[in-house]
């Protein structure tokens, strides 16, 4: 499908929703008296995983078609999952990617994924990356890549589009949790799950990038999807080991000891570190005796990329 005004039948990529929530017993938690679940978005679709297919969903409607234009730095998630949704849909796909010195380098396994996809990758440097947001930055980094009339998704997906389709995963959600976490790169997953919760249940964020910016992002994308903010959400900021595409072994060796307690493959660079925060504010007597804890599987590890 490559027609202007063409809508892409989503419907046809059998998407798995609701996503499975999973029982998932660890003494860390039971000792404190806390009920751990697994929100598995990992399963949603094998190629458009978890909150990426929520976000991604509604923009690739309202593209009608047209080439979609996205941002992402050089082992973006969100560019993978984009390249991914071009190559099943029909749509042809572009990445921006931040680091014009990335350009005359052999790609790393997560960018020749996107290449493989059909993504047509377009670098800039670093400081035309970050006004990306000013309209007239944006209208040179589109003419420069051929795409002046294309669609724009913002980095990591999260517009008030995106807050919207995440507003499912709180819905599924409500009357199954008092606690609900996830990893917060952009905002727009905890946007639209705070606001589908409903009363009586808290969304927490755990971002994975250092600055202390995200609650005003959170903040502003309710305002552009629902005139306001929705919902009980907090952030816990100190889990960032570092900030966005960092680990440390310490990070490493309790995301492996998660897989082998629960047999579940952990992606390192949001999910383990909303998991060790889960694991951590229990011990750290966070969680209140009885409380039901949700963590949300946001992604599962691409092969060749921890």
């Amino acid at each position: 499908m490559t027609s202007r005004d063409a809508v892409p039948d989503l419907a046809a990529l059998r998407p798995r929703l609701p996503s499975p929530l999973c029982e998932s017993a660890d003494g860390r938690l039971a000792r404190h008296g806390v009920r751990l679940l697994l929100k598995r978005d990992d399963l949603i679709h094998p190629e458009l995983i978890g909150n990426k297919w929520r976000k991604l969903a509604p923009n690739l409607t309202a593209a009608a078609g047209r080439t979609v234009v996205t941002f992402g730095g050089a082992y973006s998630n969100h560019l993978r999952a984009t390249a991914a949704a071009g190559r099943l849909l029909g749509l042809p796909t572009v990445g921006v990617v931040r680091g014009q010195e990335l350009a005359g380098r052999p790609l790393n396994p997560s960018l020749a994924r996107c290449v493989a996809d059909g993504m047509r990758l377009h670098f800039v440097d670093r400081s035309t990356y970050r006004r990306k947001h000013e309209p007239s930055t944006l209208a040179d980094v589109l003419r420069a890549a051929g795409a002046q009339d294309a669609y724009v998704v913002p980095e990591g997906g999260s517009n008030a589009l995106a807050v919207e389709g995440c507003q499912a995963l709180g819905e599924e959600l409500r009357g199954r949790a008092d606690v609900v976490a996830v990893a917060c790169g952009t905002g727009g997953t905890l946007a639209g799950l705070a606001a589908g919760l409903g009363a009586g249940a808290r969304a927490l964020g755990v971002p994975v990038l250092k600055g202390g910016f995200l609650g005003a992002e959170v903040r502003a994308l309710q305002t552009a999807a629902f005139g306001g903010p929705r919902g009980d959400w907090s952030l816990d900021e100190r889990f960032h080991f570092g900030g966005y595409g960092r680990t440390t072994p310490a990070l490493e060796s309790f995301a492996a000891d998660f897989e082998d307690r629960h047999g579940l493959p952990v992606e390192r660079l949001y999910v383990a570190k909303m998991l060790y925060a889960v694991v951590a504010l229990a011990e750290e007597g966070a969680f209140a005796r009885g409380t039901t804890v949700a963590a949300v599987v946001t992604g599962a590890p691409l092969p060749g990329i921890s």
